[in-house]
């Protein structure tokens, strides 16, 4: 997911809380990939939301979010209607669930005449 070395890492518990032994990592990244899969998950999240004349709009957080809090976000964004026109990046909604992560316009959209 974060690099293009594709390592086959283990993680395996050790004693202590949140103290865990990786393996198979090529890079500190890595390490630190596989202790954050472990004890904190976080996934950016791609969709489509509906603007306001029932178009499709391609959206994402800017960062990741944590993969529990997904489907709490994606329920937001079905909600809520998006005003056009948009430029990629334009943010959508700020902060959603208080995460840090805005929700963004992967797609310049016109306004419809």
């Amino acid at each position: 997911i974060i690099c293009p070395l594709g390592c086959h890492i283990t993680v395996k518990a050790a004693k202590g809380e949140n103290n865990f032994v990786v393996t198979g990592n090529k890079c500190e990244r890595g390490h630190g990939y596989a202790i954050k899969e472990c004890t904190k998950p976080e996934r950016v999240v791609t969709t489509t939301m509906i603007g306001e004349n029932d178009e499709i709009i391609p959206v994402k957080t800017n960062q990741a979010i944590p993969k529990e809090l997904i489907f709490d976000a994606i329920n937001i964004m079905k909600d809520t209607s998006v005003r056009l026109p948009l430029d990629v990046g334009s943010i959508i909604i700020k902060n959603i669930l208080g995460t840090g992560a805005d929700v963004v316009s992967t797609k310049k959209i016109y306004q419809r005449r």
